[in-house]
């Protein structure tokens, strides 16, 4: 159950995690399966940030392999397969469409790289890549004529900020705290331990803690939070590239989604979304400083629009836009000259002068679960840490369905609920997994499902997104635990806002 607030005792831990994106959550996830005390704190939204902001992809970046980036490349699709068996339920293959545009990358470029991403990271669930006729493909209907040839690959789909939010549940169940909405304040350095100030945003009450050790996973803020404890090393950097996402009604019926190339050596996606939408983006905008407010601009919808259009049968216009999301991509500063080619890869840098504290630069989604087993390898020369690496053969909570064969469990709920609607519970089956059941526990009708809100909310989730995965406001649940959001009208969503407000 989410930490419903601070109290004024002196808490005593082996670890302080700082940050409830992925990193933070997959390192305290890690930790605490190691037998280490854990407490994580983050001062907003658990994925409130860049991790709820992403392509939705676990992906090993097919166009990272033309800089040369063949390390992140490896591990991202190792990890592909590692993810996928952790999380069928929220992470699915998905056959992507590379149409050949004649005046970009030749046809043997592309060849070569899909040759070396389908062999680099070990591939064995995932199907394998091959050319297309895309006259006769029925993804090539949506194109426009001169696309005639192109590629087809595989890659992941993942509900980006239900990852993060079931990395954190698994970490809490494993005995560690996690702390929503609660902001660190103060770090004091000792030689032996830290001693920090949490406080918790909603009530304003504090908390000191002491800790042997702090991961700091603040992720665009990793350097302020670094500026808490210690003199800010310049050899270590953070740059800052924003990243806008745009949806639009159904493009196509076809579950095929597509990447595209553009002629500023960019790549674009145009992805299927919560069965009634396209996902199109991204952009990369460098900052000179992190913003307060992160939103997508009208020249970045444009660009996407425009990209897109590039190779769509019918343009897309701005005015179809339905939702929209940015985030800040807080990438290590390797001194690449365009935002595009800076690397994806993480830094993990180790200061043990004294109580050793570990900040996290960059990274991606996809090598999260790799990124913690390092943090931990390297924590473990200055903790005594007696667990081993243990998550690359576990589940998170709901993946633990036979062979993770994601359609025999939906087939098995419909026949344990019977009366639910057929859409309903594959959105429930598709997000909860074997949970489906704590969360339908005690009911027998569509009526049991308590108030409905609108589209495809019920106060029955609801409660338990509350109870059971730190949801507090009205955006945790509409926009990042699930997207019901998008169903409902600007008139529903107030009425559940101020119903949620009073609840």
């Amino acid at each position: 159950m989410a930490q419903e607030g601070c109290d004024q005792k002196i808490k005593q831990v082996d670890l302080l995690v700082i940050g409830g994106g992925i990193n933070g959550a997959g390192v305290a996830r890690d930790a605490a399966g190691r037998g280490l005390q854990v407490y994580l704190c983050e001062k907003d939204d658990l994925a409130q940030h860049t991790s709820s902001a992403s392509t939705k992809l676990i992906h090993g970046g097919l166009r990272y392999l033309e800089f040369y980036d063949f390390n992140l490349v490896r591990h991202a699709l190792h990890e592909r397969e590692v993810l996928l068996r952790s999380a069928p339920h929220i992470i699915y293959p998905m056959r992507f469409i590379l149409p050949h545009h004649k005046a970009l990358r030749p046809k043997w470029m592309i060849r070569i790289g899909l040759f070396l991403y389908d062999h680099l990271g070990g591939r064995k669930i995932l199907p394998a890549s091959h050319s297309v006729d895309l006259r006769k493909h029925v993804a090539g209907g949506m194109l426009k004529p001169v696309y005639t040839s192109g590629f087809e690959y595989s890659d992941c789909w993942v509900h980006d900020a239900r990852l993060v939010v079931l990395t954190a549940k698994d970490a809490e169940t494993r005995g560690a705290i996690i702390a929503t909405h609660t902001r660190c304040l103060s770090l004091t350095r000792y030689s032996d331990h830290w001693s920090a100030t949490l406080q918790n945003e909603r009530d304003g009450t504090t908390v000191k803690m002491i800790a042997k050790a702090v991961v700091n996973a603040a992720g665009p803020w990793v350097e302020e939070v670094l500026g808490l404890a210690v003199r800010v090393d310049q050899t270590h950097g953070v740059r800052f590239v924003k990243g806008s996402h745009i949806v639009v009604p159904r493009l196509f019926d076809h579950g095929y989604p597509y990447i595209f190339q553009h002629t500023d050596g960019r790549v674009l996606f145009a992805i299927p979304f919560e069965e009634n939408y396209t996902l199109l983006g991204t952009t990369d905008i460098e900052l000179d400083e992190l913003p307060t407010e992160v939103a997508i601009t009208q020249d970045e919808i444009l660009y996407i629009c425009n990209a897109v259009s590039e190779y769509f049968r019918h343009p897309i216009n701005p005015e179809s836009v339905v939702w929209s999301f940015s985030g800040v991509r807080p990438l290590y500063d390797d001194a690449a000259s365009n935002a595009s080619k800076v690397t994806r890869d993480y830094n993990l840098h180790l200061d043990k002068q004294q109580a050793p504290i570990l900040s996290i630069y960059g990274g991606k989604i996809t090598t999260f679960r790799k990124l913690a087993e390092e943090v931990l390898e390297l924590l473990s020369e200055c903790l005594e840490i007696e667990g081993s690496a243990w998550t690359a053969e576990s589940h998170l909570p709901g993946g633990d369905f036979a062979n993770n064969d994601f359609k025999l469990f939906f087939e098995q709920s419909k026949r344990r609920y019977p009366w639910m609607n057929k859409e309903l519970l594959k959105s429930y089956a598709g997000h909860y997994g074997t949970q489906i059941d704590t969360l339908l526990e005690g009911s027998e009708s569509e009526a049991d499902l308590g108030i409905h809100f609108g589209g495809q909310l019920y106060e029955k989730e609801v409660r338990y997104l509350i109870r059971y995965e730190y949801a507090e406001l009205a955006e945790d649940i509409l926009w990042r635990r699930t997207k019901r959001g998008l169903r409902l009208s600007v008139e529903e969503i107030e009425r559940f806002s101020s119903w949620l407000t009073h609840l």
